[in-house]
């Protein structure tokens, strides 16, 4: 039984290659096309994302002539001194106060009534007011410039109130395009509708909202049917009155001094008074302003500061209270060394991201894919999270106690991914039914989705598991200790499956297990049909769901699992360093008991090693039957796309199943982690023969980068032990490394999985840090030409603005391997097509370039790292993170058709329709529930391609971590 591919992280692909359009058209444009000023009738809507000392401006340009407009120039004036930093969309330039937009080559033709969109960043101090006129190809443009903008002023972001008291909300709506007005605002929690307001001032008192934290968005709609959504405000709901004391951590440098601001959740009868002092730890931090605050009826919500004051030669943190009578709050507050400007940085970030308010978790404390919800990339909403996001949140919390000495919220960081991302006996309840001998039936890879069923086939033979036994024996349990990869954290569709729950349903609260990906290397995300991973046949079709993907003559109930073996050997490597770190601190028995189960975790990710259905290794190609295993002649000793397990859901059944993946990517690849469970005592397992496999894995991972390094220095895709899924024979010529065969889109074909740059910062960034623990020359070999070719792609502006490569495009092929004379792949090549600034991306190529320039001293790499984080750190923040704006052209297809067999039908749980005419949007109906939806609906009509900041936790967990290590490696 085939559970099918996983695959988490493409989603950036997507997100990347539309960042690079965000790049002034020097970089990506041959030419503008000349413009027409004749007959020009527009219109232009302008919107910002204002932060006090910076703003982005998107500017949306609507031709409402009767013809289409041939070329276009846009000019308008400021009137304060707002300065250009970069633009997108087009090529901006600024005299004066002066800004001229021309049409990048792929926007220049309007059609008549269509519209395009363009955008910029800008610094200012002072006032930022909206430019009072804007000219296309020299013509005025009619109709108001700042049409539909919608701020939510109340509350204020970070704000707490006491259950039961009203949370002011409250709202402002600018006049809309061409004289409509505005017919109501919408105010939401998340993408629930809390309630309407019809006429100005628009407010809504809400007493209902449960204790915890609120995403509150504002939605504001005008008489011509557009619409906007205001920038989500996040706030908490306490249990009753309380001193509310953000943020609850703080990083002061010594000799200098810092705040944090005290307020009341609740409006009191009588002053307050609330006393602040620091109740233990580091006497080097003092308050030295606002140690007694007042606090009255009518100012309990205005936030007063404190401030706290570091001596010039302590380190260390230390706990401050800030209390009343009954109540308290404590902030903990952490003197660092003068040089450590960069991890004050780390705290700093660390504090938006853990701050409930701001909404990158859900209330058992998950960490959510983003605190946005309208997002489609591999999870296919925001809410959902992924194996990959519980790993970034460990990593985080490791790097929290190196720079703190706290270590509960590192170990408190396992417990939660233990509870509810890794399954429980209840999920996999008949796992000891396994047979090691048989280890699943075959079942062929189809190439696109309408293919499907893809047919069980009981004549192939299947190799037998080697490894099931000693695991048995090494933990006394035949159930798998790894994640499943994907989670509906809200419960969203409705499925309700589990931890320990089988389709409860749309009532069931807490995370549910779901899947997504099972048809073949051409599905993407678009074309998939979310199911749940115990199925009982409540939901989908006659046989639930699984008819889709595999034909059989008979269905039975069954539970399955898919593990991402990128992310459980990412929670490997945080637990090595969260050991390393807590033992230089004379504190490793704190953490000794998560560094155990990380252990235990690596033990099960040699799954990920094994051909699919266990098949020897290299003797696949066009051989028939391909030959079956014996051992560990079926293990490529790789980190592959997955490994799956799963089994009836009856006991009285008795089978269950395992397989692993035949098809191997370089950005998978993770060599500190297979050092780390080869060599390192805390990490070493416990099973027979599982360090001596961690060991090889080593060797077969350095080769394997070898074997992928273009002449350039790049790292290609990957190779297949099965080719087309289905052990075919490649192209004749195609060379091989052990036997399997080079695939530059190795896994999945829509969008290729190697144009995106972000998997060679993920995957060199592992071997940096190997390098910079080992020194191992071979690691320092492939990272040499790689870092050389990267920082020969990566441009520094004078303004700290950047440029890295975003899209990669590969010819020719490695040579074949030979591992006692490699050849030099000079007949393999990479180009990059375009760049980007993308934020999440930057984060994990600096922390490549800090590790590398930490060993190898190399100076162009340390002060490129160091121009990159200043670089996020001075242009990209907001309230909420460190993000760029991102044009999401990809979201036309939210229309796609959903390939279904014709005379399948079903329902999801929430009763939309499954049939041959389902869409990607057809079977989320709750996605026209969001508050962002009226963006996707208008460009589904021919608007302009929507733009979208995300804080996605992952990254910002990432770019946190890139201060951190920089902090203490290089500073």
């Amino acid at each position: 039984m085939d559970p099918g591919r996983r695959r988490t992280a493409v989603r950036r692909w997507w997100t990347a290659t539309l960042a690079a359009l965000a790049l002034p058209l020097t970089m990506l444009a041959t030419g503008t096309t000349a413009a027409h000023a004749a007959s020009v009738q527009c219109s232009v809507d302008y919107k910002t994302n204002d932060w006090g000392s910076g703003f982005t401006a998107d500017l949306t340009i609507t031709n409402r002539g009767t013809a289409a407009i041939d070329g276009w120039t846009l000019t308008y004036d400021y009137t304060g001194n707002q300065k250009l930093t970069n633009g997108w969309n087009g090529t901006w330039s600024q005299s004066g106060q002066t800004l001229t937009v021309k049409n990048a080559s792929y926007n220049g033709t309007i059609a008549a009534g269509a519209a395009v969109s363009t955008g910029a960043q800008f610094t200012y101090s002072g006032t930022n007011a909206a430019p009072a006129s804007f000219a296309v190809n020299g013509t005025t443009c009619a109709g108001a410039h700042q049409p539909l903008v919608t701020v939510l002023t109340s509350p204020s972001a970070g704000a707490v109130y006491t259950q039961g008291d009203a949370v002011p909300l409250a709202a402002t709506a600018a006049a809309a395009a061409d004289n409509a007005t505005i017919s109501k605002v919408e105010f939401y929690d998340d993408t629930t509708l809390l309630g309407t307001d019809t006429s100005a001032p628009y407010s809504l008192p809400v007493s209902s909202l449960t204790v915890g934290s609120h995403s509150l968005v504002a939605k504001a709609c005008d008489s011509l049917g557009a619409s906007a959504e205001s920038t989500p405000v996040g706030i908490t709901v306490a249990s009753g009155p309380a001193v509310v004391a953000p943020p609850s951590q703080l990083g002061v440098q010594q000799g200098k001094s810092g705040s944090f601001d005290v307020k009341l959740s609740t409006q009191p009868s009588a002053n307050v008074t609330v006393s602040v002092a620091r109740t233990d730890g580091n006497t080097g931090l003092c308050v030295t302003g606002g140690s007694v605050l007042t606090f009255t009826p009518s100012n309990w919500n205005t936030a007063q500061p404190v401030t706290i004051t570091a001596d010039a030669s302590g380190t260390g943190s230390a706990t401050f209270t800030a209390s009343a009578t009954g109540l308290k709050a404590t902030v903990t507050v952490t003197e660092l060394a003068a040089t450590k400007a960069y991890d004050a940085r780390f705290l700093d970030l660390y504090g938006k991201i853990t701050n409930p308010a701001n909404g990158y978790f859900s209330p058992e404390g998950i960490p959510y894919h983003s605190m946005e919800t309208l997002i489609v990339e591999a999870p296919d909403q925001g809410h959902e999270t992924t194996s990959e996001a519980y790993s970034y949140l460990l990593w985080l919390q490791a790097m929290y106690g190196k720079v703190i000495g706290d270590w509960s919220k590192c170990n408190g960081a396992w417990n939660l991914m233990d509870k509810y991302m890794i399954p429980t006996h209840a999920d996999q309840p008949t796992s000891s039914f396994y047979n090691a001998s048989k280890p699943a039936t075959y079942a062929p890879e189809l190439d696109t989705p309408n293919e499907y069923p893809a047919k069980l086939d009981t004549s192939v033979p299947v190799g037998s598991d080697p490894i099931a036994g000693e695991l048995k024996t090494a933990y006394g349990t035949d159930d798998v200790y790894g994640m499943h990869w994907l989670q509906d954290v809200d419960n969203g569709y409705g499925y309700g499956n589990g931890p320990g729950k089988c389709e409860a349903g749309p009532t069931a609260t807490g995370p549910s297990y779901i899947n997504t990906f099972q048809r073949g290397p051409q599905e993407s995300v678009w074309e998939t049909v979310p199911q749940p991973t115990c199925d009982a046949f409540k939901y989908g079709g006659t046989n639930g769901y699984l008819d889709l993907f595999t034909g059989d003559s008979s269905y039975a109930k069954q539970w399955k699992c898919t593990d991402a073996p990128d992310a459980d050997a990412r929670a490997g490597q945080a637990a090595y360093w969260a050991d390393v770190w807590a033992k230089a601190q004379g504190k490793g028995s704190e953490v000794s008991a998560t560094v155990a189960k990380a252990a235990k975790m690596g033990e099960y990710l040699p799954y990920a090693m094994y051909d699919k259905y266990f098949k020897k290794i290299g003797t696949c190609a066009g051989a028939s039957p391909c030959p079956a295993g014996t051992g560990k002649d079926a293990s490529h000793y790789l980190l592959s796309w997955y490994y799956a397990w799963g089994g009836a859901t009856d006991s009285g059944a008795g089978w269950a199943w395992r397989i692993g993946s035949s098809h191997v990517h370089g950005g998978y690849q993770n060599p500190l982690a297979a050092y780390a469970l080869s060599s390192y005592a805390d990490l070493k397992p416990k099973s027979a023969t599982g360090a001596s496999d961690w060991g090889k894995s080593l060797q077969r991972q350095l080769e394997f980068y070898k074997w992928l390094q273009s002449s350039e220095g790049a790292i290609a895709g990957g190779a297949t032990n099965s080719w087309q899924g289905r052990y075919a024979s490649p192209p004749a010529g195609t060379s091989t490394f052990y036997g399997m065969a080079y695939d530059w889109e190795s896994v999945y074909h829509d969008p290729p999985s190697n144009q995106w740059f972000g998997f060679q910062a993920w995957s060199m960034e592992r071997v940096a840090e190997y390098y910079q623990q080992t020194g191992d020359a071979t690691a320092k070999a492939v990272l040499d030409k790689w870092v050389k070719w990267a920082l020969s792609k990566t441009t520094i502006n004078p303004d700290g603005t950047y440029r890295i490569p975003s899209t990669l495009q590969w010819s020719g092929q490695p040579d074949t391997w030979n591992a006692s004379s490699p050849g030099s792949s000079s007949g393999l090549h990479v180009i990059v097509a375009d760049y980007t600034n993308d934020v999440d991306v930057t984060a994990a190529y600096a922390k490549t370039l800090t590790y590398y320039a930490a060993k190898s001293g190399d100076a162009t790499a340390k002060s490129t790292e160091r121009a990159l984080l200043d670089g996020m750190w001075g242009k990209y923040q907001d309230g909420l993170g460190i993000a760029v704006p991102e044009t999401r052209s990809d979201y036309s297809r939210f229309g796609d058709s959903v390939y279904v067999p014709s005379g399948w039908s079903g329902t999801m749980p929430n009763g939309d329709a499954v049939n041959s005419s389902s869409t990607f949007s057809s079977i989320r109906s709750f996605y026209k529930n969001d508050p962002a939806w009226s963006k996707i609906e208008a460009y589904l009509k021919g608007g302009a391609a929507p733009s979208f900041t995300y804080h996605r936790l992952w990254a910002e967990a990432d770019i946190a971590m890139a201060m951190g290590s920089y902090a203490e490696l290089l500073e």
